[in-house]
């Protein structure tokens, strides 16, 4: 059924966009087959590691395939909008035939060049993002305190060594005080992705690098990557706090796990867990993969969740249905209760829908600043 599904933009496109262009029959069906095994990514991807999630393929052709398989269903969506303009002409009794054949070129150059362009945003090192956050009553130790929060790295053959190298780098120059890590470092297993994770041992911060758990880590082996990530020199926070010091003041980080943990018989989010024994008073800082359940932790006390899951919806209007999703969350800064929730665009994406129009990835810098409540 999955891959049925991803058949269906690739009929559209067949039936609505090649058919009825002024082709030799052997052209239509060479092109018709050519997107057919594209439109197919994620079928090849489960024959290449018995996972759609982590595609084994050399970097330059899992890029081929993101942007075909992009282009396709950015394809499909505009061929459905032409589509409509057609019905309202022929209501309206304007418009020919060979304008419609015109308009079909034009919406498929458009495709193809928006696809290229929305791959090329989506594998590049992130930019710097700033993010102030005030928080209520925060001790004043930590007024001014500055983390770095990475998410939704997916390190892949998408997203090798080098690329995680360059986004250590980058990171480590920002010189926070703390790193945060909200879930899906990876996609694929230990033993095809241990050189590709192998820098994330050198992220570097004066109180530490805090990870939680996001679904893919549940659909990649999740205990021997949490095993694996603590050797980095990760700390873990599954359903977990630590506490951060300043003196006599106090900043509680929190971490919880994922929904995903259901499927392969681990512990689900427990909030209250996560915070049991935490100091009276000290503002809270919760990881949580997915934004969803902001309204719960901002009943329990959270002065701010920082959440991945999203990648910013991926594409302008795209972003809508993904909310949808999500409690309604999808990128950047909401107000949920007196809470702040931040939504972050991802560091990097998932190698399976790899296309960013307008929801640009992220390297976060999220500075704490004092108010009185």
């Amino acid at each position: 059924m999955f891959h049925f599904i991803f058949t269906l933009p690739w009929l559209y496109v067949v039936s609505r966009t090649i058919v009825p262009l002024p082709w030799a029959m052997t052209v239509k069906i060479a092109v018709a087959l050519v997107l057919l095994i594209a439109s197919q990514f994620h079928f090849w991807s489960r024959l290449s590691s018995g996972s759609v999630f982590a595609p084994e393929f050399p970097r330059p052709v899992v890029i081929l395939f993101n942007w075909a398989f992009g282009a396709i269903v950015l394809l499909a969506a505009f061929q459905i909008t032409l589509d409509l303009a057609g019905l309202l002409a022929m209501i309206g009794g304007i418009g020919g035939a060979g304008a419609w054949i015109g308009a079909r070129y034009a919406i498929a150059i458009a495709a193809f060049a928006l696809s290229a362009w929305g791959v090329r945003q989506a594998i590049g090192i992130p930019r710097l993002k700033d993010v102030a956050v005030a928080i209520p009553n925060l001790p004043a130790a930590f007024d001014g305190y500055r983390l770095i929060q990475l998410t939704d790295l997916h390190i892949s053959r998408m997203f090798p060594a080098s690329w995680t190298r360059a986004v250590v780098d980058a990171t480590n120059r920002l010189g926070a005080d703390l790193i945060v890590v909200t879930g899906d470092v990876i996609d694929g297993n230990v033993a095809t992705r241990r050189a590709d994770v192998e820098s994330l041992r050198d992220l570097r911060a004066p109180d530490g690098v805090y990870l939680s758990p996001g679904n893919h880590e549940y659909l990649s082996g999740y205990d021997t990557w949490m095993a694996h990530f603590a050797g980095l020199g990760m700390s873990l926070l599954p359903n977990a706090h630590a506490v951060i010091a300043r003196g006599a003041d106090r900043l509680v980080l929190a971490g919880v796990t994922d929904p995903s943990a259901r499927g392969v018989n681990r512990p689900l989010p427990d909030l209250g867990k996560a915070l049991a024994g935490a100091p009276p008073h000290a503002p809270i800082l919760l990881l949580d993969h997915e934004p969803r359940r902001a309204r719960e932790a901002a009943e329990r006390g959270v002065a701010l969740q920082l959440s991945g899951h999203t990648h910013g919806g991926m594409i302008v209007g795209l972003d809508r249905i993904v909310a949808r999703a999500n409690g309604g969350f999808v990128s950047g800064r909401y107000a949920v209760g007196g809470m702040t929730l931040y939504v972050n665009n991802g560091t990097g994406i998932w190698p399976g829908f790899a296309l960013r129009l307008g929801r640009p990835s992220e390297l976060t810098r999220i500075t704490l600043c004092r108010i009185d409540d």
